[in-house]
């Protein structure tokens, strides 16, 4: 990954950057070194489903539990828990992983 990669992550300003706290934004990723050893979370949800326990106790072996998104339909990715875009679910030799097709950006309160 390089450094424009992770900088997609970042809320961004209207400048497409990613402000700083003193409110300057930073001109290039070198600035932000001191961040990148920090550890995030990142999570890719498929989809979801709700159900009764007693239905969950009663899932075996190849139980299929349909969930709520259709095959094709973006998924979400969170970083910490909060949405930070979505995606799609690609292959990488023998792995999963997601590639992003949108950043989601969030109203600050």
């Amino acid at each position: 990954m390089n450094d424009d990669d992770m900088l997609q992550l970042a809320e961004l300003d209207s400048d497409n950057r990613m402000p700083a706290a003193d409110g300057k934004s930073p001109q290039n990723a070198k600035e932000l070194e001191a961040v990148y050893d920090i550890p995030v979370q990142v999570s890719a949800v498929l989809g979801r489903a709700t159900m009764q326990v007693s239905q969950l106790l009663k899932l075996g072996r190849g139980a299929v539990v349909e969930l709520d998104r259709k095959v094709g339909e973006a998924i979400d990715i969170y970083v910490n828990n909060r949405l930070v875009a979505r995606g799609e679910v690609v292959v990488v030799d023998d792995r999963l992983g997601v590639t992003m097709t949108e950043i989601v950006k969030s109203e600050r309160s």
